[in-house]
């Protein structure tokens, strides 16, 4: 069984920044790509950024130049620091794993930016 431990979100003016992060544990073999995505109320799940196992990185346009994604192998840790945050910005963040065998979740965490 894998788990996934996100955590860091929350309430921040606009222009502020956030660190979320998420933690892998358990039974997970050969880590490729991690990543984050948001969802927004009646909105479909977009990916925000992800990263490789050897660090090539992609972002969604919207969050280019504003937010960095990393990772820890060692620790099977990924991060995502968000800058200059937006009130569209606004989402619940989840983690997203991906190993050889499966795609796991994270439970999500609110990213609330008020303007």
């Amino acid at each position: 069984q894998v788990q996934l431990v996100e955590s860091g979100g929350g309430l921040v003016q606009a222009g502020g920044s956030l660190r979320v992060s998420c933690a892998a544990s358990g039974r997970i073999f050969s880590i490729s790509v991690m990543g984050w995505y948001r969802q927004t109320p009646g909105k479909q799940r977009e990916l925000v950024a992800a990263i490789t196992s050897v660090g090539s990185k992609n972002y969604i346009d919207s969050v280019k130049g504003r937010f960095t994604i990393s990772r820890d192998n060692a620790k099977n840790t990924v991060y995502l620091q968000m800058n200059s945050l937006k009130p569209e910005d606004t989402a619940v963040y989840y983690c997203n794993v991906r190993d050889s065998f499966n795609t796991y979740w994270g439970q999500g965490t609110q990213v609330t930016v008020s303007s």
